[in-house]
């Protein structure tokens, strides 16, 4: 099966949520607005922090109204502050105020999660260390809060459960152990020509031993770890596989843990834990 393309993602989803909030229709415009009047719209920031969601506006504005006119005056990434405008959009009014809610909701939660991402990435800067997200995500709003994390200057970690094989605890308790967890996920890959990484959960030094004597293994998780194991494990990988940081992990804390020389940090804080930004979208 073909990969669905980031287009028809975003499509897909554009369409269920207009679904969602229209239905047979959106009243309260087709009442008092004329079906071919055009007008024009700014987004207004009302919050510092760093914008997202830009694109995906324009996205929403494209499938509304094909002949819109949208001018962007500052890109997903950049720092915005109180009273910027962010763009401006010209179109048929009820085609704005059918999509005034979608672009707000996605925009100002896309922003918080770029802008918490951009807060754990500068505290590590100084390190080789990488931030990562979770599938800790609003369910089917997965693609879009993932998006605002590299937007953040952050990095995805697997997007679901088909792209990355992870042996968790409970993989491991369920399957009789870290050694036959890995064999079979191994035979699993292999009978079924999966070109997929596979990563092994660990709970304590030992377990980490274990992952060692095990081939196959492309990446190693340290879960719950103090700072002296963790720096004690990064020293017992010796560079062998790739070493991922998790659990305990916040914004005084990374610091420390990307100082023991872990090449991943997972922050499952960035998308289930941030608070959107204030953005409004006002005629002009």
């Amino acid at each position: 099966m073909m990969p669905i393309s980031q287009h028809e993602i975003i499509q897909k989803f554009i369409a269920n949520a207009f679904e969602e909030d229209v239905q047979s229709g959106d009243y309260s415009s087709l009442s008092c607005i004329p079906s071919d009047a055009n007008g024009k719209a700014i987004l207004k920031v009302k919050e510092h922090g760093i914008l997202a969601g830009v694109e995906l506006a324009k996205n929403i504005f494209d499938l509304v109204d094909e002949k819109n006119i949208f001018k962007t005056f500052i890109n997903d990434g950049e720092k915005i502050k109180n009273g910027d405008v962010a763009f401006e959009v010209e179109c048929n009014v009820q085609a704005l105020l059918k999509a005034e809610r979608l672009v707000l909701n996605c925009m100002q939660r896309m922003s918080g999660v770029a802008t918490l991402t951009k807060k754990y990435a500068h505290e590590i800067a100084h390190t080789k260390a990488k931030i990562l997200d979770t599938r800790k995500t609003t369910p089917l709003f997965r693609y879009f809060e993932k998006w605002a994390v590299r937007i953040g200057g952050g990095n995805n970690h697997r997007f679901g459960l088909f792209d990355m094989m992870m042996l968790k605890d409970n993989h491991i308790d369920f399957a009789g152990g870290i050694a036959k967890a890995i064999l079979k996920a191994n035979d699993f890959r292999q009978k079924n020509n999966l070109q997929i990484p596979l990563e092994v959960e660990t709970r304590n030094l030992n377990e980490v031993l274990q992952v060692l004597d095990c081939k196959g293994v492309d990446r190693i998780m340290f879960d719950n770890f103090s700072l002296e194991n963790l720096a004690e494990a990064v020293k017992i990988v010796n560079r062998k596989i790739e070493t991922e940081a998790s659990g305990g992990v916040n914004l005084h804390s990374i610091k420390l843990i990307a100082e023991t020389g872990v090449d991943f940090i997972s922050v499952g804080a960035l998308t289930h834990h941030y608070t959107s930004l204030d953005l409004s979208l006002k005629a002009v």
